[in-house]
């Protein structure tokens, strides 16, 4: 039976929707912006520290699933400049062992939640928890 999860420190979702799912394989996390977290107003407008924080922010919920980046195994980006993907791949790759990047997409989306310019989904494979 999956496991429905909303972050505390997380303001509740302003969609109908859970900030994370687990199932018994994977932990699926929704799309977070710097608008998303707590303080994270303070850096939109520089996709390099909207990078940089959101990654802190998911690195925190995968550690909550007893997850690591090790076991991401694809992840969605959304910019809406995506002129901007060399500075977000700068950061992006420093949360990830080389050789060892998990498949993704990257799009870019006209708008995006609190005038964030990147927005990032995570899916996680589960260690055995047996």
């Amino acid at each position: 039976m999956p496991d429905y999860r909303n972050d505390p420190t997380l303001p509740s979702p302003a969609f109908p929707g859970s900030h994370m799912v687990l199932d018994d394989n994977y932990v699926f996390i929704s799309g977070l912006t710097a608008a998303d977290i707590q303080g994270g107003e303070t850096v939109i407008g520089d996709v390099t520290e909207e990078t940089r924080s959101v990654m802190r922010k998911l690195e925190y919920m995968l550690h909550k699933a007893d997850c690591d980046w090790q076991d991401v195994v694809r992840v969605d980006v959304h910019l809406t400049d995506l002129d901007d993907i060399s500075h977000m791949d700068a950061v992006y790759a420093e949360f990830f062992t080389e050789e060892r990047y998990p498949a993704r997409t990257c799009t870019e989306s006209a708008r995006l939640f609190g005038d964030s310019r990147v927005e990032i989904t995570v899916m996680a494979r589960r260690v055995s928890q047996s």
